[in-house]
């Protein structure tokens, strides 16, 4: 049976204030396999970033972190993440003025390298990703925004991590851009990697994802195979993932009523059920958790297998 290379149990994060707590993640247990592409989807604010920050050790100091996360059997601490981190577990951030302006990208792929067998690497990498030789004599600024991706994409994989984390790797991009951008990823999990992708873009993800977990207030609330999104909404199972369905153009584009909650309590009850048009009593006070196989559903409501 295939072992989780990343395994998430029972996450708590929440940001300290002057006057109050803002709980971002709440509850939140996910396993990443190798060979497989994991992508959260969910609105803004709904504690994509926050989960891959913590996965990384990068939470602002006011942020406060329980549960238990675990990379290939051992369960991680601050001395092992800073052995991880960067190595094995490779991270792509959003917003691509994490490049340096004042430095040209290749020197920046290879961290500063003169040795000539990382050159000859980097330089690889770069062929692979349909980058020109030239392209690393070149500062950010005079890069494309699909350009700007792969070198950090080239970046993550130079040291050839087991795990890639990409935070938002393709706004901004045309849609044939984005979609090299994605087979990117989809040979790294061939190369049997666990890739878990951050996409606000469900129509995108769905072609390329093994799993979607759908993100909610902090939550998942379904953790489903990506192609059920192709079969219909009678294949997936809770109310707030059948409403993002509902809600693709290329579906009813019908949009979900009502706003994301702001979390500053432990809540037992379902966070959805302000907008649920199932919402029963029980809901305001617990809220079952369903497991199918390798997938999951935290609703009351039993919709079927």
């Amino acid at each position: 049976m295939k072992q989780p290379l990343l395994e998430i149990n029972n996450l708590y994060v929440y940001f300290k204030m002057p006057n109050y707590r803002s709980i971002a993640i709440s509850g939140l247990s996910l396993k990443a396999y190798p060979g497989e592409i994991l992508t959260i989807v969910g609105a803004s604010g709904s504690g994509k970033s926050v989960l891959a920050h913590s996965i990384l050790g990068l939470l602002p100091r006011n942020a406060v972190c329980s549960g238990e996360i675990i990379y290939d059997g051992n369960s991680v601490d601050n001395n092992l993440l800073s052995e991880l981190r960067g190595k094995e577990i490779a991270y792509i951030p959003q917003n691509v003025s994490s490049l340096n302006p004042l430095v040209k990208v290749g020197k920046q792929v290879r961290n500063f390298s003169k040795d000539f067998e990382l050159k000859k690497k980097q330089q690889k990498i770069f062929k692979d990703y349909s980058l020109d030789e030239a392209v690393e004599k070149l500062y950010p600024f005079q890069l494309s925004g699909g350009m700007a991706r792969r070198v950090l994409i080239s970046m993550a994989v130079m040291k050839d991590p087991n795990l890639i984390i990409a935070d938002e790797p393709t706004p901004g991009l045309d849609i044939v851009s984005a979609k090299k951008t994605m087979n990117y990823f989809k040979d790294l999990a061939s190369k049997n990697k666990a890739v878990i992708i951050i996409t606000h873009d469900i129509e995108l993800a769905i072609n390329y994802s093994d799993k979607i977990a759908i993100f909610y207030a902090g939550q998942i609330l379904e953790l489903t195979k990506a192609e059920y999104f192709k079969k219909g909404p009678q294949y997936l199972r809770h109310p707030y993932t059948r409403a993002l369905y509902r809600a693709l153009p290329s579906n009813d584009f019908e949009p979900i009523e009502g706003s994301q909650p702001i979390i500053d309590k432990i809540d037992k009850g379902c966070v959805f059920r302000g907008q649920c048009k199932h919402r029963q009593d029980i809901c305001d006070t617990s809220v079952i958790l369903q497991k199918i196989n390798d997938e999951m559903v935290k609703c009351n409501v039993d919709f079927g297998s």
